[in-house]
């Protein structure tokens, strides 16, 4: 009689992935007990509603560690991830959709909802002028840069209302300084401009001509 055989590492993993997508609960999430682990089933659904609920009722973006909060019990990333994704599905239908960005997700009109929505507040997102766009651009894809790199680039003197347009947006910072005579100020982008054009990472950045118009479409939420 043949003896029986042991699951590799590699069927295991893709077994436990099996499970934790299919099943109704989470039979692995651990909580603290009077000071020992003890597993606890969270029903999938009551998590994805909570999740729902929270990202519904809240402007900003949630982080996975806030998602983790949430539920009350140790989630993997990878759970969240799972249920972030089976939540977008119920959405794909619909006039809104959770995307991911930067600091983490957030529901969102779509695109083509835009028009429509506009007629409830038809003002218009502020437009910034080609020097701010410029300056923003060349922060954004030079970063971290001086104000005298910005001038060295442009060609022209860049006015100190330009520099505070843009950290008024919160999408650039001072991060340091450069260390040369005078310590000029270096400059990068925010985590915030990411959010707003509604990108997860600077590599997404799309090409120089493009990002005014992304910025145009994007809208801001935040006036």
């Amino acid at each position: 009689m043949s003896e029986p055989v042991e699951p590799s590492p590699q069927n295991e993993a893709a077994l436990n992935e099996e499970a934790l997508v299919g099943s109704p609960s989470f039979p692995v999430l651990t909580e603290e007990v009077g000071g020992e682990l003890a597993a606890v089933n969270m029903d999938m659904a009551q998590l994805r509603r909570i999740f729902e609920a929270a990202l519904l009722t809240t402007q900003e973006p949630l982080s996975p560690a806030e998602l983790k909060r949430l539920s009350g019990v140790a989630l993997e990333t990878r759970q969240v991830e799972v249920l972030m994704q089976e939540l977008g599905e119920k959405y794909d239908d619909s006039g809104i959709e959770l995307t991911r960005v930067s600091s983490g997700w957030r529901f969102r009109a779509r695109p083509e909802m835009q028009e429509f929505l506009d007629r409830l507040d038809p003002q218009k997102p502020p437009r910034y002028s080609r020097a701010v766009m410029e300056t923003l651009a060349i922060i954004a894809y030079r970063q971290p840069v001086t104000r005298g790199d910005i001038e060295d680039i442009r060609g022209v003197a860049v006015s100190s209302q330009i520099l505070k347009t843009l950290e008024g947006r919160s999408w650039i910072e001072a991060i340091g300084t450069r260390d040369t005579p005078g310590k000029p100020a270096l400059y990068a982008t925010t985590q915030q401009l990411l959010d707003d054009l509604n990108l997860r990472s600077l590599s997404e950045l799309p090409a120089l001509e493009e990002m005014g118009s992304l910025i145009d479409q994007s809208g801001d939420s935040r006036d």
